[in-house]
C-alpha cells in the first residue's frame, strides 16, 4: 500500500509576517474581527473566500478603510437592484458603481421612481439585509454570461464591448478588466436569489451591510451619451456604523439647506429663465451687487498685482481654434458652428487665451515688456451635456476671470511662486482658508502635444513653486490639460467639502503654434512661456460656492444689503430715512427702510431670512437719543447705540472684509 504525502503547507506573509496555513486556506480563516470584510492578495482586492497560494501577500481590509466603504457601498447597490428587480419586475439593469460617500444605480424602468417607491425599496433592502445573503463569486465565459444574463441587454451591450476591447466607460465596476465574473447573491438555503455582472469584490454576506439610506432619484443616459436611453438613477449612501450614516445624513441635510440654488431663489439672486435656456443665468439686481463687489475687489488687486485688462469678442472665426489646437482636443465642449459672411464659420468662444495671445502678437516684443500680464473678465460658452448642469456651479454661460502671463523661461519660477500666492492670497480675502494643491501631470494618452523635455521643465517649474507654498501637493496623473501641466487650489467650505476652484498652467505649446516671440537683450528673437491662470474659475461658480460657504449670509463687504432700517412705527420712519440713512449712504452703505405694512415682528423675520448684516431698530426712546439699537444675525441686540457709532461699526466690518 503506497502511504498518502501530506500537502505540502502554503506559506504566505500577513502584516510583514511570514505564516504557514494549509492549503485551500481562505483569506477568511485567517481573521476573526468582524470589520475585516475583504482582503487585498499581492496588491490587488479580493473577496474574504479567496483560496490563499503560496507567496501570498495578504493584508486586511476593514470596512472602515476607503477599500472597505467602496465594497460596502458596491455591496449595497447590488442589494437596491435586487430589491427594484423584486418591486418593479421587469426593470432592466444598468450599472451600479461605488461613488465618493455612498453608490447609485441605473434602471430602465416603466414609470419614474417616486419618493413612496424609494421607502418601499428601503424596506425591501432591509428584508434582503437580514436574509443574510451570501455573496458568491464566478469565473464565466462569454457564451455563459451571454446565456444567464439574456434578458439584460444593458449587461449584453457591456460584455460586448470587453470582448471587443471597447471603451467601456463608467462600467468598470461591471466588467473591470480579465475574466469575466458574475456575482450571485444566496438565500442561506443555497439558492440563487439574484446576479450581478461585476467585477466585485463584494462583503461575505448582506448581514454586514450595517446602515444604509436612499437619498435622491435623478434622470441618466446609458453610458453619459444622450444619443442612448435615458436611465433612472437611484442614488443611496453606506457606512459602518448608525452613528457614521447619521452623521452623513446630517451633512446632507446642511449642505441641502445651503444649495446655491435654492437660496439664489430665496435672496433673489438669480434664475435661470426657461425662455433663455439652460444653464444660462441671469442676475437680479441683488445678485448683480454681489457680483460687481466680487468683481470690483478682484480689479483692485490685480491693478496693484501689476496686471493689464483686456476686452475680448464673444465670437471668432473657425481657424482660431484650428490653430490653438482647441477644434482637435475640446470639440465636444463648443457650442455648433454657425455661418456668416458667405460662409465664414464661426464659434462661440470656449475660453479666452487664443484672443489674448493675438493681443501679444499684435506687434513685436521686447524682453523689456515681460512679463506681461493680460487680465479680462471674459464671458465663454461651453456646452455641458443637459445632466450635469447644475446651478452656477455647472453652466454653460459664464464669464472667467482669466489671466495670461507670457514670460522668458528665466522669469517662469518666480512668476509661478508670484501668481500661486496672488491667488491664495485673494481667496483667503473671499472667506476661502483651507487649501491644498493637486498637480495634474500628462500621461501616455494621445490627447497631450509638445515635446516630453518641455513637458518636464513646465512641470518642475510648477511643483517647485507649489512646494514653496508649504501646501499638501497631490498628483494628477493624466490629469493636465492637453498643451500643458497645471496646478488646481482645492478649497475646503464651511462643511468641509472641497471645491476646485483656481488652476494655474504653464504652456510651451500654444507660443509654439502662434509663433509668439521677443527681442531677447542680445537682439536674438526667442520664444515666450505662457502661464493660463483662472483666480475664480469662472465669476458664477465661485459665487456659487461662496453662497454655499456662507450659506448666503454674506459678510457685509459682500451683502446685497448690508444694513436694513426698522421702525417700530411708521412715525419711526423718516428718523430711519434721513437721520440714519443718510449718514450711512453717505459712507457708502447699501441701506434700505422696510416701510411695508408688516408688524414689527415680521419685518424682522424678512430681515433675518434675507440675512442682512445689520438690523436697525428705531423707536421714540431711540429718536431722543439720536441712536438706534442694532440687531444681529445672531439675534443678539444691542441698544442705545449713537448714530455716529453705528455708522462707524457698520464700515468697519465691510472695510475688514470680517464676517458678522
Amino acid at each position: 500500500m503506497v502511504e498518502s504525502i501530506p500537502a505540502a503547507s502554503v506559506r504566505i506573509s500577513l502584516a510583514g509576517v511570514v505564516r504557514e496555513v494549509a492549503p485551500g486556506t481562505t483569506a477568511a480563516q485567517l481573521f476573526s474581527e468582524r470589520d475585516v470584510i475583504a482582503v487585498r492578495i499581492n496588491g490587488v482586492l479580493r473577496d474574504l473566500d479567496t483560496e490563499l497560494s503560496d507567496g501570498d501577500q495578504v493584508e486586511p481590509v476593514t470596512i472602515g478603510s476607503d477599500d472597505g466603504r467602496r465594497i460596502l457601498r458596491h455591496s449595497t447597490a447590488h442589494v437596491l437592484a435586487q430589491a427594484v428587480q423584486a418591486l418593479f419586475p421587469g426593470t432592466r439593469l444598468g450599472i451600479g458603481p461605488p461613488i465618493e460617500n455612498g453608490f447609485y444605480y441605473d434602471f430602465d424602468v416603466r414609470e419614474p421612481f417616486t419618493p413612496e417607491d424609494l421607502r418601499a425599496l428601503e424596506e425591501r433592502m432591509r428584508q434582503i439585509v437580514r436574509e443574510g445573503q451570501r455573496f458568491r463569486r464566478r469565473v464565466v465565459s462569454e457564451a455563459e454570461a451571454r446565456a444567464e444574463l439574456a434578458d439584460e441587454p444593458y449587461k449584453l451591450e457591456l460584455i460586448g464591448l470587453k470582448s471587443s476591447a471597447g471603451d467601456v466607460d463608467g462600467a468598470q465596476a461591471e466588467i473591470g478588466a480579465g475574466e469575466l465574473t458574475i456575482y450571485d447573491n444566496l438565500r442561506p438555503d443555497g439558492t440563487v436569489a439574484w446576479k450581478d455582472l461585476c467585477r466585485g469584490p463584494h462583503l461575505p454576506s448582506t448581514r454586514l451591510i450595517p446602515a444604509f439610506a436612499l437619498t435622491r432619484v435623478a434622470a441618466a443616459y446609458w453610458r453619459g451619451s444622450e444619443a442612448n436611453p435615458q436611465l433612472q438613477r437611484i442614488y443611496g449612501t453606506a457606512w459602518e456604523s448608525r452613528e457614521a450614516l447619521n452623521r452623513y445624513l446630517e451633512f446632507l441635510r446642511e449642505a441641502e439647506r445651503r444649495d446655491h440654488r435654492r437660496l439664489g431663489v430665496e435672496l433673489d439672486l438669480f434664475s435661470f429663465p426657461e425662455e433663455i435656456g439652460s444653464g444660462l443665468a441671469v442676475f437680479h439686481p441683488k445678485g448683480a451687487i454681489v457680483r460687481r463687489e466680487m468683481e470690483n475687489h478682484s480689479r483692485l488687486r490685480h491693478e496693484q498685482g501689476g496686471y493689464s485688462f483686456v476686452t475680448t469678442p464673444h465670437i471668432t472665426k473657425q481657424d482660431l481654434f484650428v490653430v490653438s489646437g482647441h477644434l482637435r482636443s475640446f470639440a465636444e465642449g463648443m457650442f455648433p458652428p454657425f455661418e456668416l459672411d458667405g460662409g465664414t464659420t464661426y464659434y462661440l468662444k470656449p475660453m479666452n487665451c487664443p484672443m489674448h495671445i493675438l493681443i501679444y502678437r499684435s506687434r513685436g516684443r521686447s524682453y523689456r515688456e515681460l512679463p506681461m500680464r493680460l487680465f479680462e473678465f471674459g464671458t465663454v460658452y461651453r456646452y455641458e451635456k443637459s445632466g450635469v448642469v447644475h446651478g452656477l456651479t455647472r453652466a454653460r454661460g459664464f464669464t472667467q476671470d482669466d489671466a495670461h502671463i507670457f514670460c522668458t523661461r528665466e522669469q517662469m519660477g518666480e512668476e509661478l511662486r508670484r501668481v500661486l500666492a496672488f491667488v491664495l492670497d485673494l481667496l483667503r480675502e473671499y472667506g476661502l482658508t483651507d487649501f491644498y494643491l493637486e498637480l495634474s501631470t500628462r500621461d501616455d494618452s494621445p490627447k497631450f502635444v509638445g515635446e516630453p523635455e518641455d513637458w518636464e521643465q513646465a512641470t518642475a517649474a510648477l511643483e517647485a513653486a507649489a512646494r514653496e507654498s508649504g501646501l499638501t501637493l497631490v498628483p494628477d496623473p493624466g490629469g493636465a490639460a492637453y498643451y500643458g501641466p497645471k496646478i488646481s487650489v482645492q478649497a475646503k467650505d464651511a462643511i468641509g467639502r472641497h471645491w476646485q476652484i483656481s488652476t494655474v498652467q504653464v504652456d510651451f505649446n500654444l507660443p509654439k503654434r502662434f509663433d509668439l516671440e521677443y527681442q531677447a537683450s542680445d537682439g536674438s528673437r526667442q520664444r515666450p512661456v505662457m502661464i493660463h491662470r483662472a483666480l475664480f474659475g469662472s465669476v458664477e461658480r465661485f459665487l456659487g460656492v461662496l453662497i454655499e460657504h456662507y450659506a448666503g449670509a454674506f459678510p457685509p463687504w459682500l451683502a446685497p444689503v448690508q444694513a436694513v432700517g426698522i421702525p417700530i412705527s411708521d412715525a419711526h420712519v423718516p428718523y430711519l430715512e434721513h437721520e440714519v440713512g443718510e449718514p450711512l449712504r453717505a459712507a457708502g452703505v447699501r441701506f434700505e427702510v422696510d416701510t411695508s405694512d408688516d408688524r414689527m415682528q415680521k419685518k424682522i423675520r424678512t430681515a433675518a431670512k434675507q440675512k442682512v448684516p445689520y438690523i436697525l431698530l428705531a423707536g421714540d426712546d431711540d429718536v431722543a437719543r439720536k441712536a438706534v439699537s442694532f440687531r444681529y444675525r445672531d439675534g443678539s441686540q444691542k441698544n442705545g447705540v449713537p448714530i455716529a457709532d453705528a455708522v462707524a461699526e457698520i464700515c468697519d466690518a465691510i472695510e475688514r472684509r470680517i464676517q458678522v
